[in-house]
């Protein structure tokens, strides 16, 4: 068996496992999730993250190099392995601090290989890979909670410098409605929507919004569908999409809102195959895994970016 250790980074957790690189499936017991103060110092955030990486490393019973995938939210330098975290309240400790270089002296291991790639990524490679979509060629892959991702892959690629995809193959940053989209593909807008539509102050998050199952929640779910819809299928139909990944929390209410997205482009004439991942932190640990795979990771190591 051949065994890679994937690791998911959040804003405010971590979580870590063994992956089984020939079936790509988590191995049983080696699964293990852990809170984070991303506001921290950078020794506690290496301390927090390796309180957990630890765990599975003293499952893998590894006795030569262990190697670590991370699935990471950017501003990252996947190449190199360098935080650029600044003015996005989170991680700020590590800004230019080399995770690659000083995360493994907080690890229980003498030799140890880290590898990161972009979160978003991760989670289409590791919802590719776990579902067996091998026919699917083009896959966009979208996470949907605290933030808006994005990832478009092609034959297990991600693809960022190409005419097909937007600027550096994202989503979050793209204008919609003279904003950007991730103010509109968001747990606050949903919140904030909610809210103004109903006067009500107290809101934390879309379960609540759900919870509360009155008028304002298909409001709330029904613009969120038409903004979706609308946003989206340029960049499909561009991208010539054999499939649609959806993951992130806000994907616990799919039945909310998928419905109504397929129907708009089903109206257009447009037939996009869209699956949900329910369980996103999974996927960005399989998918991480995979950069362990020699051959994938000698076609995308130079085109990772360094900023």
């Amino acid at each position: 068996m051949s065994i890679t250790i994937g690791v998911d980074i959040g804003g405010s957790h971590i979580t870590s496992a063994a992956v089984d690189t020939t079936t790509y499936k988590i191995i049983s017991g080696t699964y293990f999730r852990g809170s984070v103060n991303s506001k921290a110092s950078k020794d506690s955030v290496f301390k927090d993250w390796a309180k957990v990486i630890n765990k599975t490393i003293s499952l893998t019973n590894a006795k030569e190099t262990i190697c670590i995938g991370f699935a990471m939210p950017g501003p990252f330098e996947y190449r190199t392995g360098k935080a650029m975290f600044k003015k996005n309240d989170k991680y700020e400790s590590l800004y230019q601090v080399s995770v690659v270089n000083e995360l493994i002296s907080y690890l229980n291991a003498e030799n140890v290989s880290l590898r990161f790639l972009n979160d978003a990524s991760s989670f289409g490679l590791g919802g590719k890979l776990t579902n067996e979509f091998k026919e699917k060629r083009k896959v966009v892959a979208i996470t949907i909670g605290t933030g808006f991702g994005a990832a478009f892959l092609k034959d297990n690629l991600p693809i960022a410098d190409d005419d097909l995809v937007p600027e550096g193959g994202c989503l979050w940053d793209k204008v919609y409605k003279n904003d950007i989209a991730d103010n509109y593909f968001s747990t606050r807008w949903f919140v904030s929507r909610y809210c103004f539509l109903s006067g009500k102050s107290e809101i934390k998050g879309v379960k609540d919004i759900v919870y509360l199952n009155d008028k304002y929640t298909q409001q709330v779910f029904d613009e969120f569908s038409n903004n979706l819809a609308e946003f989206m299928l340029p960049f499909l139909s561009d991208f010539n999409t054999d499939l649609l990944l959806i993951g992130g929390s806000i994907t616990k209410a799919h039945q909310l809102f998928l419905p109504r997205v397929l129907e708009l482009w089903k109206n257009k004439g447009v037939d996009i195959p869209v699956t949900i991942i329910p369980n996103s932190e999974e996927a960005n640990l399989i998918g991480a895994s995979y950069l362990f795979n020699e051959n994938f990771w000698e076609k995308i190591k130079d085109a990772l970016p360094v900023l």
